[in-house]
């Protein structure tokens, strides 16, 4: 859950509980990796987020936010289609740049601190 969301009352719409959650920090964007539970606790999902923090005209901030919803049906599809694509970028398109796992034009890949949320 994200503190805008508790500040609007998102909170108790919700019909979910969250399980587990993992923020990956990429430059200007952070993802969102989120397990959570059915209402019933009895399946889980996952959520991909995709936040991007945007200034105002007057100085405030909001977050640009994207999610996927991914269900157990097509946990095996998605990242078997995800592998490829990225294999294919690796292998195919930057093939004669380096290229590391922690590359990112604006400063790498980090743990978020929820507190700068």
């Amino acid at each position: 859950m994200y503190s805008e969301d508790f500040e609007r009352g998102y909170s108790r719409e919700r019909n979910a509980e969250d399980v587990y959650s993992k923020p990956v920090r990429a430059g200007k964007r952070t993802y969102f990796f989120d397990v959570k539970s059915t209402k019933g606790n009895n399946d889980f999902y996952l959520t991909i987020t995709e936040s991007k923090r945007r200034q105002n005209p007057d100085g405030t901030y909001v977050y640009d936010k994207h999610k996927i919803f991914l269900y157990k049906e097509d946990f095996e599809k998605f990242s078997e289609g995800l592998d490829e694509a990225v294999k294919y970028i690796k292998e195919t398109l930057l093939k004669d740049q380096p290229f590391t796992e922690t590359r990112h034009d604006e400063g790498g890949y980090s743990d978020v601190d929820f507190e700068e949320l």
